[in-house]
């Protein structure tokens, strides 16, 4: 198991107080598990900190207007690719089949292409396997986290350290990404428009069912040793 994706998943979780509880352990174990440089790790810090000090709710708050009430932040990766397209249908579905291949076996309420959710399955991988799948979301991990670059979130440290481990991206597939119109999640008419053709699916990160393995992620992050050799499976940490 790689702790260090696990650990990612679920600082992009929806905030619970055993997150809370969990998040001062967070730091000494990427440091032992080096697969992040030091530099990114300390990025980290400010959203730890957070976890630590900000009441559950305010934290909560937070999460649903970032990524639950703004579609270009959405943490669902085949909504950025193909939108609401049959495409999406199909991809899921083999996305599903993917997971279920290796063990992994999800919640009929979790859809596969939740980011936290897909960051697990990469976590039970062999670390070289898992870095090159995390290739493929590549530059849509890239744009979200531009996105919470400007709107100077703690947040976009996740998706930067993400951005570390997946490497650089085409610069015209995440061009494409960058043109879509940033959505303002106060702006409640413009939010009902998008939304009105559709029923309203939140993830598993949602304050509609909390996340059924959150319990279970914690715990493995905590009880497991990092593989032997891990530190020589990504990429150089300088």
């Amino acid at each position: 198991m790689t702790r260090t994706f696990k650990i990612l998943a679920v600082l992009l979780t929806y905030p619970t107080a055993e997150i809370q509880e969990a998040a001062e352990d967070f730091l000494p174990l990427l440091k032992e598990e080096a697969l992040l440089p030091a530099a990114f790790v300390k990025r980290l810090k400010p959203l730890i900190a957070e976890y630590r000090e900000r009441d559950l709710l305010d934290l909560q708050e937070r999460y649903v207007l970032l990524f639950d009430r703004t579609r270009t932040l959405s943490l669902h990766l085949f909504e950025h690719v193909h939108g609401e397209s049959r495409d999406r249908g199909q991809a899921m579905v083999d996305l599903k089949a993917m997971y279920e291949a290796k063990g992994l076996i999800i919640d009929s309420t979790e859809l596969p292409d939740f980011l936290p959710l897909f960051l697990e399955y990469l976590s039970i991988l062999p670390c070289e396997e898992a870095l090159e799948l995390l290739q493929e979301p590549a530059h849509v991990i890239a744009a979200i986290g531009e996105r919470l670059v400007k709107r100077d979130s703690s947040y976009a440290a996740v998706l930067s350290a993400l951005g570390q481990l997946s490497g650089p991206v085409d610069p015209k597939v995440i061009e494409a990404l960058r043109a879509e119109p940033d959505d303002d999640p106060e702006d409640l008419d413009a939010l009902d428009e998008a939304w009105e053709a559709e029923q309203v699916t939140f993830g598993p990160g949602s304050p509609e069912d909390g996340c059924p393995k959150v319990s279970d992620m914690l715990g493995k992050i905590l009880e497991e040793t990092p593989p032997e050799g891990i530190q020589n499976g990504g990429k150089d940490n300088g």
